[in-house]
């Protein structure tokens, strides 16, 4: 069945016409050349950030290269790799994606993954890539779960196996994503599990998480939790976007 859905994502990308995720200008690539110009001068990866949570580090953190939080309170998860920053320029093509439905949007957001970050993607060294997963009640509401169309399409190594079905999610009617720092890590406590067909092969395994934004980090924290509890070595998360401390976004627009 993928096969048949690469063979006509290729033939549709050649044939009809394409619009840039970023500027809209119509044109055959999904990210345009002068938009991914521009995303590779402004992403994350020119800023100094928190090896452990891809959060970008203050003056007095740079000599450590980990945040204060970190350092306080060490999460579960190893480390964290973001292309870009939550208020940059891929931040309409993500709601697009998520809020409207429009799938298109994950080739350009996909591609600006590999053109940026593949390199480093493809030597990382891990056994499985998996979503953050969402709900049944949501996946049947929102119809797909966008970490998951984003994560099947970017580039990593061949020994990477990619899974959307290891990691389980329970409901949760509360929008996770309108609640404080404290009310997300609470009420995401005991959310994920995994899937008992997989359980036993996650021993001393190394896993990626993918996710499409990174806010609090608490959502990753208890995947992590979680993984680790299953025997998992290593947790390295794979981050879209990622916002900032609130007194850092007005220096990066």
């Amino acid at each position: 069945m993928r096969i048949i859905e690469n063979v006509f994502e290729a033939i549709s990308s050649r044939l009809l016409p394409s619009a840039c995720i970023v500027c809209g200008e119509f044109q055959q690539r999904s990210l345009c050349l002068d938009c991914s110009t521009i995303l590779e001068s402004e992403h994350l990866l020119h800023y100094e950030c928190c090896k452990q949570c891809g959060i970008t580090l203050q003056a007095n953190e740079l000599r450590e290269r980990y945040c204060r939080e970190c350092e306080l309170n060490p999460p579960h998860f190893d480390e964290t790799h973001c292309l870009d920053r939550y208020d940059g320029k891929l931040q309409s093509a993500l709601h697009q994606l998520k809020y409207q439905g429009r799938l298109a949007c994950t080739h350009g957001l996909a591609s600006a993954w590999n053109a940026l970050l593949s390199k480093g993607s493809m030597t990382t060294h891990a056994d499985y890539l998996l979503p953050v997963p969402l709900s049944r009640e949501k996946l049947c509401a929102r119809g797909f779960n966008q970490s998951w169309e984003l994560a099947r399409r970017i580039h990593c190594g061949k020994h990477i196996h990619k899974n959307p079905y290891i990691l389980q999610r329970h409901h949760h009617p509360q929008n996770q994503a309108k609640g404080g720092r404290a009310d997300r890590h609470i009420s995401i406590q005991d959310m994920f599990y995994i899937n008992p067909q997989y359980q036993g092969r996650l021993e001393s395994t190394r896993v990626i998480v993918f996710d499409d934004v990174m806010t609090s980090g608490a959502t990753l924290n208890e995947i992590a939790r979680v993984l680790k509890d299953n025997g998992v070595s290593r947790v390295i998360n794979w981050v879209l976007l990622r916002t900032l401390r609130p007194s850092q976004r007005s220096e990066h627009v």
